[in-house]
């Protein structure tokens, strides 16, 4: 055997060593002892109501912008991550009678988000205060970072949708969500 054949093995088995003791480790730290169930699962409610803010969802949505033909864009989260980004979600819905096509418009008029096919990648997030407009975010193949694949939504039908953007500064907590035929409307960013 050689040196460094063996050297692998003894980094190995030490590895193999400390993953087993932090997974015993982990598996005893428990409840103190303590054998009484909860008398309330966090995720169901007795009475029937809506998942509290705590589970990631808002008693109100933080806009509603109301479009073309009966289409309202609920905005439930603008949420700030570690990474730069902001992440945009919300749920597009049909409050007409009947089924609509969403307007090609929302997706932009960027040659390379309309070579994608159907997106929200005309979004955008107006910093009054620093003076910029962000644009959503594209991947290396140039897709917009956002709900893709939709074109139109029966009466009554209810969309997730996503768009994700830069940044603004931290100091920055108040923006101007805007998309293509459909209202304007200011949106706090959290995180």
């Amino acid at each position: 055997m050689s040196i460094r054949f063996t050297a692998k093995a003894r980094r190995g088995m030490v590895a193999l060593t400390v993953a087993a003791g932090l997974a015993v480790g982990v598996a005893g730290c428990g409840g103190g002892g303590d054998d009484k169930k909860p008398e309330a699962s966090a995720s169901a409610s007795k009475d029937g109501s809506n998942p509290s803010p705590q589970e990631g969802q808002a008693d109100e949505p933080l806009a509603e912008l109301k479009g073309a033909s009966g289409l309202l864009l609920q905005i439930t989260s603008a949420q700030r991550d570690a990474g730069g980004f902001v992440t945009v979600s919300g749920v597009l819905k049909n409050d007409g009678a009947q089924r609509i096509t969403v307007p090609p418009a929302v997706r932009g008029d960027e040659t390379e988000i309309l070579r994608h096919g159907m997106s929200l990648g005309g979004g955008t997030l107006v910093d009054s205060k620093e003076k910029k407009r962000y644009y959503v975010l594209r991947d290396t193949d140039g897709r917009p970072l956002t709900t893709t694949g939709f074109s139109s939504l029966k009466s009554g039908e209810s969309l997730a949708v996503f768009l994700q953007f830069p940044a603004p500064p931290t100091g920055t907590a108040e923006v101007t969500f805007q998309l293509p035929t459909f209202a304007s409307a200011p949106i706090e960013i959290s995180g």
